[in-house]
């Protein structure tokens, strides 16, 4: 037997094993479509997801192992996004978790009451049925399912609601205690050059940090339990249509992230560049007279961040093309295999549009999760690049101390030349210390 003829063997078992038994009968173009949904797209699933679980492990092995000396940047924050909202969120990210769990339920049952609506109170030959011990006819049991639909929805909107709302209150209140830790922090700060530059900070890349705060956690779970929902509702309905709503998934996992990892390159290289311009303002501004070419350094920096907010543009926009292409690629296979599958008998219409109707509110979910990761390496980037700029100025104070140190150490034959004026060296000792 040669290698097609096996390759051949395996779909066929393969789709079996799906309950989908095809022959030399069924039309041709089903074919490449089940070798697609059933073999091609699962094995590239299963070597993106373990080749992205494996470069994973490695760099937490590797960032654990690395012995590197981290001082505090900020008195009161940690070394991590995730451990710093932990510590002053622990219990409210506990409520928000159970919420989102709570709403997995209601949300099976708005997706599994259209179709029994369609397939059974739509059915006038099975009427009347017994409900309770009590026989009704069809239109009551119309208005039963769609009473149970109906109270579903606003179950569903509730806990949406309540669930927004203490986000919102977990957000603000993260970001006013971060807020002022940075500004205690630039207080006690005795470097003055870093006065132009927590302007931006505060006003600006703090208030990312704030709002994912309150998703840290939640978003993940309640988007990723959706996702597993919708999911396992589809494969109940057909485990062939549940496999073809994964099919365009590995490719979004492969092209996706490395877009994404472009435009944080330029995220960060613009954070520096708003900085740069803050610094160069606050020198002319400590000017008393106005230079001639004070325009010049301004209007370079000008030119540089609106260079790279067009770069971000073109990137942002060309990865939301892509994924709305991919996205609408699944409906194709429903409309069409599925289709087929219904006028085989295979599926009822009402299983084909309840599992249309998840799909949409499938890549939802979806697109959650990747804006999800897009935010959570801007908010990484922007958490960083804040404990990098105290950073550097806890280095310059431990660089100023060493340097006002050394003539001490020194005999006194060779520091007499260089002796400062009393008030100088006390000076000096105060920014040393501080």
């Amino acid at each position: 037997m040669s290698l097609l003829d096996r390759y051949h063997v395996l779909v066929h078992n393969v789709s079996a094993a799906f309950g989908y038994d095809y022959s030399d009968a069924t039309p041709d173009w089903v074919h490449p479509f089940i070798h697609l949904i059933l073999v091609l797209a699962p094995a590239l699933l299963i070597t993106v997801g373990s080749y992205l679980a494996i470069r994973g492990i490695f760099k937490l092995w590797k960032r654990r192992h690395t012995s590197t000396f981290h001082p505090e940047p900020i008195r009161g924050l940690e070394g991590s996004l995730f451990s710093t909202v932990l510590r002053y969120s622990r219990r409210q990210q506990a409520l928000m978790i159970v919420v989102s769990l709570i709403a997995m339920p209601i949300l099976y049952l708005t997706l599994e009451l259209p179709k029994q609506i369609v397939n059974n109170a739509l059915d006038s030959d099975r009427f009347p049925v017994a409900i309770l011990g009590r026989d009704v006819d069809q239109v009551v049991f119309l208005m039963l399912l769609c009473g149970l639909y109906l109270l579903a929805i606003i179950l569903n909107g509730l806990n949406k609601y309540g669930l927004n709302v203490f986000k919102g209150y977990v957000a603000e209140r993260f970001l006013r205690r971060f807020r002022l830790l940075v500004y205690r922090q630039w207080r006690s700060d005795p470097d003055s050059r870093n006065q132009s530059e927590i302007v931006p900070i505060l006003a600006q890349e703090v208030e990312p940090i704030g709002g994912f705060a309150a998703d840290v956690l939640t978003l993940p779970i309640l988007q990723g339990g959706t996702l597993l929902t919708i999911l396992f509702f589809m494969f109940v309905q057909d485990p062939v249509l549940g496999a073809a709503a994964l099919t365009v998934l590995p490719v979004q996992l492969v092209l996706l992230p490395k877009l994404q990892r472009r435009v944080n390159a330029l995220s960060r290289t613009r954070i520096k560049e708003v900085r740069q311009l803050g610094r160069q303002l606050s020198e002319q501004l400590h000017e008393r007279q106005v230079n001639s070419t004070g325009l010049l350094p301004a209007g370079a920096s000008f030119r540089e961040l609106e260079h790279v907010r067009r770069k971000i543009f073109h990137l942002k926009f060309f990865i939301k093309a892509l994924n709305n292409f991919l996205t609408a690629l699944t409906p194709f296979l429903f409309y069409s295999l599925g289709g087929y599958f219904v006028i085989e008998g295979r599926i009822t219409l009402g299983a084909l549009v309840a599992v249309l109707a998840a799909h949409k509110d499938f890549s939802a979910p979806l697109k959650e999760l990747f804006n999800y990761y897009q935010t959570l390496e801007d908010t990484r980037i922007r958490y960083l690049e804040i404990t990098t700029f105290f950073n550097k100025s806890i280095q310059q104070s431990a660089i100023v101390q060493a340097d006002n140190t050394m003539p001490q150490e020194v005999s006194q034959f060779e520091q007499a030349p260089l002796r400062c004026p009393a008030s100088s060296l006390k000076r000096q000792g105060a920014i040393a210390t501080s």
